[in-house]
């Protein structure tokens, strides 16, 4: 299957958001229309902060997406990427495509002079795991969040 990675286009927001639903599902969770509109809007402004999108097509239909972001870092002061959200939809999975979003989110930082990039995933998630343990380094960091 040849796989290419693009940016995602105003006209992709119907797929994304079926996507990013799928991926959101996958942990158990949804979230308000408003969120897709406002993350999706955030794609396009141009700021720098802002999270970045690519989808992974083959044929001419997304199969799957990547958010990321670049921010400041005390420790690292070219800044540091975080790849927030990785997404295959389930007819594309162990074909290549996450492999090649990671891979291109690993490019777009190498671009930016930026040699770090970071994600997180649940401890559960053994079918991504198994990719990252072959293209990342597992780290011993311990996630905790504020109570809400």
């Amino acid at each position: 299957m040849a796989i290419e990675i693009r940016p995602v286009a105003r006209a992709d927001k119907a797929r994304w958001a079926e996507l990013w639903q799928d991926y959101l599902a996958y942990y158990e969770t949804t979230l308000p229309p408003d969120v897709y509109d406002a993350t999706f809007e955030a794609f396009f402004v141009g700021n720098p902060q802002n999270p970045r999108c690519l989808l992974a097509e083959s044929d001419g239909r997304a199969l799957g997406l990547v958010h990321y972001f670049f921010h400041a870092h005390c420790w690292h002061p070219e800044g540091i990427c975080y790849l927030q959200d990785l997404f295959t939809d389930s007819t594309a999975r162990g074909k290549g495509v996450g492999r090649a979003l990671i891979q291109a989110v690993y490019h777009a930082a190498d671009k930016q002079g930026i040699p770090n990039v970071y994600w997180t995933t649940q401890n559960f998630n053994h079918t991504a795991r198994a990719l990252y343990d072959k293209i990342g380094q597992l780290t011993p960091f311990i996630k905790y969040v504020r109570p809400v």
